[in-house]
């Protein structure tokens, strides 16, 4: 008699993988970030917050959105050109505390939620999982 075995979970489908761009300024807060997101099972992309962003296959962006006159708008704007399909998130030192998601401003530049740095672990993964769902 064969002992009993606990059957092998089938590998991640990385297909099927929420997939997330995150373009922040700082590089510690940019590599914290996605270790968060790929601890939770999201495919994870990261970039500097100065660069060309393309059109990408993402499903979130989540953006570095230091001020909203100048650089801010202008990364938002190009970010949202360079990802037309995917939701986005602000992340800001500035904005968070003292704008909130749904005010006029963050739905103009097509910001779905607006969180304020620095932020807790389990603060920017609610706002991921309300925006786009679970990985798992």
């Amino acid at each position: 008699m064969e002992p009993w075995r606990q059957p092998t979970p089938p590998a991640p489908n990385r297909e099927t993988m929420p997939t997330v761009v995150v373009i922040e300024e700082d590089s510690a807060m940019r590599t914290l970030i996605c270790e968060w997101l790929l601890g939770e099972g999201y495919a994870v992309q990261a970039l500097p917050a100065q660069g060309t962003f393309h059109d990408g296959d993402a499903d979130l962006v989540i953006v570095d959105v230091p001020d909203l006159r100048g650089g801010g708008v202008d990364t938002v704007r190009a970010v949202r050109a360079g990802y037309p399909q995917a939701a986005l998130i602000g992340l800001s030192t500035r904005l968070g505390r003292s704008l909130h998601s749904d005010s006029n401003p963050a739905r103009a530049l097509g910001l779905r939620r607006l969180v304020a740095k620095p932020c807790a672990r389990g603060e920017l993964l609610q706002a991921v999982a309300d925006t786009i769902g679970a990985a798992h």
